[in-house]
């Protein structure tokens, strides 16, 4: 990002020599923190959603056992596959991003009203002192409060920092560098989640106690909250938008309206990024996101399935050895749990390795390739191919213990071509919306779009698939129809995406 472009000086992401200044550094990094855990929020639930449910869910089940109900009815209904548990795994993934939509679109009105540093700024706080919160819910609606707060703060902080990032840099390689680079980082952000997720497994038993028990999900929630600590420093130094802000001085700053993003110049514009950017998501959330309920379980990867066995043995051996009293059921349960959690992250960061590649691939394609429709197809063509096709060969696959490698290679490719395409998005809304409007119409689409509609697609894939007990096989097979047919009706639309200007209004 460092090479020179045409900036002129006086501007605050560069210096006279139109090579990225101290400021523009400063800001660039924020950016890259708040992308980063963006996805590291997002990328949560799948990895602690059943021990998070099977642990908030044990006063539920013991006042129906209390109530006359017996006990294995009331296990059922709360078991992985049960009605109960079923239902609140729906609502987890769901509410939260239909909260982040809603919300996440009032913030983005709130970005063209109020400027896109404040904003950012608010928005990052605000997930991350939720994040930190669910991690001490002791109850499933106090999760899902949490978790709404979550999504809507990294609903608003995505169209802020796009938003800023893009008014920060005239220059359309240095902004395509600037964007393309530090929205590499939210697949950082992925990585970082599945090591946090694996490092809580591991180290479970060595924290604090929350709650009175050493759960390692309550440990992944509560390590959300790092990026407000360099936040907290760094805030005073970040300057505002100057577009924006010049724009806001001069009193030529029109009022934001959503109606207007409808008008007969937007509506083609509107219509079309929001649909083809849930296309994007639908592909990660109706099959690429299941991984986790597809591997683990208890009739996931024989693989997985071993190694919780294994893990279960050796805590049994240990506790003979020391002479101490046998392991109870529910201590032999959660052993089993936290290695099964831990077996399926070391899976998804391969997805998470093939998102970052897949974004810098992007990064550096977005300098290279003017068009932006080709620029999309180059990832979303082979999605289209790929995805469907893997999920279906996965669902044949998990009585097999030697297919896990392939799985990882599977899912790596995955992964690249998908993440690829939510950066293509920071790169490409930015352009096609007036300064007045730019939060508010990269809100709609990136949340109305992404959010509600794309995040739909887990919601129709364990729909779909709902069974007792849970069938990772149907799962996979329905998650391969799901991304099979979001990324078909995104590959068509995108025949008809406007090509933007280079210039920003």
């Amino acid at each position: 990002m460092g090479t020179p472009g045409t900036a002129s000086a006086g501007t605050d992401g560069v210096s006279s020599s139109g090579r990225l200044s101290a400021t523009g550094w400063l800001v660039c990094v924020i950016a890259a923190i708040g992308f980063a855990f963006d996805i590291y929020e997002l990328l949560m639930l799948p990895l602690i959603i059943k021990p998070a449910i099977a642990n908030l869910s044990k006063p539920i089940v013991e006042s129906l056992v209390q109530g006359g109900m017996a006990p294995a009815d009331a296990m059922a209904l709360w078991s992985p596959g049960g009605t109960s548990y079923v239902g609140w795994a729906r609502t987890l993934f769901f509410v939260p991003a239909i909260a982040g939509g809603v919300f996440g679109l009032l913030g983005g009105y709130l970005t063209d009203v109020l400027g896109r540093r404040r904003v950012l700024t608010f928005s990052i706080l605000l997930y991350a002192m939720a994040a930190m919160a669910a991690g001490f819910a002791t109850t499933l609606p106090q999760l899902l409060f949490f978790r709404c707060l979550v999504f809507v703060g990294v609903c608003v902080e995505f169209v802020a920092a796009v938003a800023w990032l893009a008014e920060l840099f005239p220059d359309r390689e240095q902004r395509e560098r600037a964007l393309g680079w530090t929205q590499a980082f939210s697949s950082l952000g992925g990585l970082l989640v599945g090591a946090a997720n694996v490092m809580a497994a591991r180290c479970a038993d060595l924290l604090p106690a929350i709650q009175g028990d050493h759960e390692a999900w309550r440990y992944t929630l509560i390590s959300g909250v790092i990026p407000a600590l360099p936040l907290i420093v760094i805030r005073p130094f970040l300057p505002e938008s100057p577009v924006w802000a010049e724009k806001k001085a001069a009193g030529t700053l029109k009022r934001p309206s959503i109606r207007e993003l409808f008008s007969p110049a937007l509506v083609r514009t509107t219509v079309l990024t929001t649909l083809v950017f849930a296309a994007s998501y639908g592909i990660a959330f109706g099959a690429i996101q299941q991984l986790p309920q597809i591997l683990g379980g208890p009739k996931g990867h024989v693989a997985i399935l071993k190694v919780a066995k294994a893990a279960q043995d050796e805590a049994v051996a240990r506790a003979k050895e020391s002479g101490g009293p046998a392991l109870l059921a529910g201590k032999l349960k959660s052993i089993a749990g936290n290695a099964t959690d831990e077996a399926v992250a070391t899976v998804t960061i391969y997805q998470e390795v093939g998102g970052l590649v897949g974004r810098v691939l992007l990064a550096i394609a977005a300098i290279r390739i003017i068009g932006r429709r080709r620029l999309l197809r180059v990832f979303q063509i082979p999605a289209l191919l790929f995805v469907p096709v893997l999920f279906w060969w996965i669902s044949t696959q998990l009585s097999n213990p030697d297919s896990l490698g392939w799985i990882k290679a599977g899912i790596f490719a995955a992964g690249l071509f998908t993440v690829a395409q939510f950066s293509f998005w920071g790169n490409y809304i930015p352009l096609v919306f007036p300064t007045h409007l730019r939060g508010t119409g990269e809100s709609f689409a990136a949340n109305i779009g992404g959010r509600v509609l794309g995040t739909a697609a887990a919601w129709l894939t364990l729909t779909l698939a709902a069974a007792t007990p849970p069938d990772p096989l149907r799962i996979a097979l329905v998650g391969a129809g799901v991304a099979g047919a979001y990324a078909m009706v995104g590959a068509m639309l995108t025949h008809w995406l406007p090509e933007p200007d280079a210039t920003l209004d």
